[in-house]
């Protein structure tokens, strides 16, 4: 009961801190907010050893620091990601139903060819560059590439007239 209180203590008193400090280091309230609200789900779920910790305030704010540092580099991949698929948006945001329709289907392949599928003709990767990121052979990405057109062929998503090489 008594470590209860004490986390809860802490809390109480740092969590002012951590959402201040957050405000100043990302530039939204909001999102240092949420961040500060995480950071003490992970001081509750650690709370033995942020205790026995030389300063718990400061383990805390590392956390903090941590999962705002995360957000960014999360938030860097989202805008380079929207930046490609802005084009391909473009492109097909005239027939929205055959948008979703290709994207039920994406997501109803195995994970394998999906992944083969999108590195390979969404990111433009080599057969070669595909194998590297997906850590198996080139024929591999080549079958699973040439299964995953076929369950899309076979959805009636793509015509007979794109058969370009798998390879």
């Amino acid at each position: 009961m008594e470590d209860d209180r004490a986390l809860v203590d802490f809390c109480r008193d740092e969590w002012p801190r951590l959402a201040g400090s957050l405000s100043l280091y990302v530039g939204s309230r909001e999102l240092a907010e949420d961040l500060a609200q995480e950071t003490l789900v992970r001081v509750c779920g650690h709370w033995r050893r942020v205790r026995a910790a030389d300063s718990p305030s400061a383990w805390a704010h590392r956390v903090a620091f941590n999962l705002a540092k995360s957000y960014g580099r999360r938030q860097a991949t989202w805008s380079r990601v929207q930046t490609r698929v802005k084009p391909l948006v473009t492109s097909v945001e005239h027939d929205r139903a055959t948008a979703l329709a290709v994207r039920d289907a994406l997501m109803a392949l195995p994970d394998a060819q999906r992944q083969a599928l999108i590195l390979r003709y969404f990111t433009d990767l080599s057969v070669r560059e595909t194998a590297a990121a997906m850590r198996c052979p080139e024929n591999t990405v080549k079958t699973h590439t040439r299964r995953a057109l076929d369950a899309l062929r076979a959805g009636g998503l793509l015509d007979d007239a794109m058969t370009e090489e798998t390879g």
